[in-house]
């Protein structure tokens, strides 16, 4: 019999999370959520990767509900294989705000990840993926990024670290839109005011399911939001310090199992 738990909504991110370094999932971490989910308890999946390139891994966990994607500015349905709701990132703002971090820190390599549920991840001469096993189209010029809506721009650039870069694109960008740091080399401009929070909260009702009944896990600031939304949040051993600096539990790393060793506690 599985003990009752405060929590009834498990929300993980993917990367540096929920998966390990070679983007697969351990049997215990596959164990604990389905212990959990045997309780009662849902499990949402909220991510900075768009719906196209989290297909293959709902498919592992088993899952037909909803999932967080392209960091709150989706919210898909596995099962159905549609977008419940999305919203998309201007193009002009897009250039507009890459004009401005360019003014100040030299040339930037930019990528997007189109809209929809099969959006391409497009990319620039000179960007280099992050992920290397997720797939993208290189195209010969940056205008040719913008031949389709998109829901989030990313950027790399090839000296500045990934919070210099961050900083100094929330500096100038503005209310043009959010500025993320979501994993190594992986700074996102977004549809401004959507976070992983915005979108976890729209799963969330739609689930009828509130923040007082959720636990969050994650190991990067894009995740702050999401810890600031629900009642407990966990930062990874491995998680950046921004988000160690906010959360209620720090657990052990992606490698070693760290929501399994939660989950378990909770759920034993």
């Amino acid at each position: 019999m599985v003990a009752p738990s405060p929590y009834s909504l498990i929300a993980t991110d993917l990367d540096g999370t929920l998966l390990r370094g070679d983007d697969t999932l351990s049997d215990r971490s596959l164990a604990a959520l389905a212990r959990a989910g045997r309780a009662g308890a849902r499990h949402l999946v909220v991510t900075g990767r768009p719906a196209p390139r989290v297909r293959p891994l709902l498919d592992d966990l088993g899952c037909t509900g909803l999932a967080v994607c392209g960091q709150g500015a989706q919210v898909y349905d596995a099962g159905a294989d549609r977008l419940l709701w999305s919203v998309t990132l201007d193009r002009e703002l897009a250039e507009t705000a890459l004009g401005k971090i360019e003014a100040e820190v030299g040339q930037v390599y930019a990528a997007v990840d189109q809209d929809g549920v099969d959006g391409l991840t497009l990319i620039e001469p000179g960007y280099l993926m992050p992920h290397p096993t997720l797939p993208a189209l290189r195209v010969a010029r940056r205008d040719d990024l913008w031949c389709a809506p998109i829901s989030k721009v990313l950027l790399r650039h090839h000296t500045l670290s990934d919070d210099e870069l961050a900083a100094i694109a929330r500096s100038v960008v503005g209310s043009l839109a959010t500025v993320t740091m979501s994993g190594p080399g992986t700074v996102e401009l977004q549809p401004c005011g959507v976070t992983k929070a915005t979108g976890l909260a729209l799963a969330a009702d739609h689930l009828g399911l509130s923040s007082a009944q959720a636990i969050a896990f994650g190991d990067m600031p894009n995740d702050i939001p999401m810890f600031e939304w629900a009642a407990h949040g966990v930062a990874m051993a491995n998680a950046h310090p921004e988000l160690k600096a906010v959360a209620d539990e720090i657990t052990t790393s992606n490698e070693d199992d760290g929501i399994a060793v939660v989950l378990e506690r909770l759920f034993d």
